[in-house]
């Protein structure tokens, strides 16, 4: 597996007015992210609006992605849901072949205790893919509690990665102190990623990334050099904007971060909607202080 470390950046899905899938930009921006440091990409995240793209859809942007990417930068496709049998059976039946790992959120809504997640991801792991433990308990409604990551990087070789996004930055401590040796984690808050790479994680997988790369790769290698209050420079000019995006969901700031940027044009389907007015005027001046 080529290393997934550094900055991962959850791609969003952009969309024309007539709410198609926009080639075009989503061209535009896997080249401006290549082009400026990111270290790996991540298709079909949340962030991408998968849950709204049809399976014609979501085959069209993979092949897309591949074919732009050209075996320039590690690929992660994500595939996941809540009924385990399916999830299992779509990761058995897709062509892995252009990805490096699956990244294959815990399961939403059903809200299992910690004994079905595990059985969950057991499940997952017995197609012999590499995945990636994906917790974000703000999606979810249920946490992937420490000990249940820890009991999966010890129990299985091919879940050897977490996109770890609890609001408790504690956790994430517990997992790195914890971790079988081999076992990394990423983090899936933007605004955590210096401060858990700081102590030992080994990057994000980012959504602000995707916007402000150079930085954002730039932020990682400081904190892997340990050059810790450089890198906190950078950290600190994009915590206003990072905390922006997030406000009113996900990827409704982004896109509207990417539009003002011309690389996509600002267009979400149902239930998602652009951003308010005043949260737009908000992130533009934030971006003019960029």
């Amino acid at each position: 597996m080529k290393s997934l470390k550094g900055l991962g950046v959850a791609l969003v899905t952009p969309f024309n007015e007539d709410l198609s899938v926009d080639f075009s930009s989503l061209t535009r921006l896997v080249e401006y992210n290549i082009a400026n440091g990111c270290n790996f990409l991540v298709v079909l995240g949340t962030t991408a609006e998968a849950a709204t793209l049809s399976k014609e859809e979501k085959k069209q942007v993979t092949e897309h992605i591949i074919k732009v990417n050209n075996g320039r930068l590690p690929l992660v496709l994500g595939i996941g849901g809540n009924n385990t049998a399916e999830v299992k059976k779509q990761i058995e039946e897709t062509d892995l072949s252009a990805f490096e790992a699956v990244l294959s959120v815990s399961p939403y809504y059903n809200k299992p205790n910690q004994e079905g997640i595990y059985q969950h991801y057991r499940a997952l792991a017995e197609t012999g893919k590499q995945i990636i433990i994906y917790n974000v308990p703000g999606r979810t409604g249920q946490n992937v509690e420490a000990s249940t990551t820890l009991r999966l990087a010890k129990d299985f070789t091919n879940l050897s990665i977490i996109k770890e996004a609890a609001p408790n930055i504690a956790q994430y401590f517990d997992i790195l102190r914890k971790k079988p040796a081999g076992f990394s984690l990423l983090s899936g808050d933007d605004e955590f990623t210096l401060p858990v790479t700081l102590a030992g994680g080994s990057g994000v997988i980012s959504v602000i990334g995707q916007a402000y790369p150079k930085q954002f790769s730039d932020m990682l290698k400081l904190a892997f050099e340990r050059r810790v209050d450089d890198a906190y420079a950078i950290h600190n000019s994009l915590v206003e904007i990072t905390r922006l995006i997030f406000a009113e969901g996900n990827p409704v700031g982004i896109k509207t971060v990417l539009a003002e940027m011309g690389l996509i044009k600002n267009v979400l389907r149902l239930p998602l909607v652009k951003a308010s007015k005043d949260l737009e005027e908000r992130i533009k001046a934030e971006m003019k202080n960029l």
